[in-house]
């Protein structure tokens, strides 16, 4: 959606543009730059199912930040989002291969409150299986 969104056009049950994030070991290698996390399990094949993981995983940030990506991409403002929780339930597996794992997001406005705010539900999946748990936020929109 470009510009930013109005209060008076969303309504409980609206649903958010579904946003698919392809993760590839790349953008772990990225992110893990960014943020500082060099935890092996995020690169390292070996170490990872030597701890019992199946493969290398996502970094959960990485997961919970393009949860965000949904969520102000819609807004059309990141300076909107004034809550945002989720609880990590399961991992994104990253094969070692030109496509990775695909991440596919969600959401839905449960709830309009006072102040121009609303509550949106965040559902984010990979290989068929929520990935994010309780993913809940609050914007204040236009």
């Amino acid at each position: 959606m470009s510009g930013r969104l109005r209060f008076a056009d969303v309504s409980v049950g609206m649903t958010l543009p579904p946003l698919d994030v392809p993760i590839v070991r790349a953008s772990m290698i990225r992110y893990a730059g960014a943020s500082g996390d060099f935890n092996v399990i995020h690169w390292s094949e070996r170490i990872a199912t030597a701890v019992g993981l199946p493969n290398v995983i996502a970094h959960g940030m990485l997961t919970m930040a393009e949860a965000g990506r949904l969520l102000t991409n819609w807004a059309g403002d990141p300076g909107a989002v004034e809550q945002f929780g989720v609880r990590f339930t399961r991992p994104v597996l990253v094969p070692d291969d030109d496509s990775g794992a695909l991440l596919m997001l969600t959401g839905e406005v449960t709830e309009l409150l006072d102040g121009n705010r609303v509550r949106v539900s965040v559902v984010a999946r990979s290989e068929g299986v929520t990935v994010l748990g309780k993913a809940r936020a609050i914007l204040r929109l236009a």
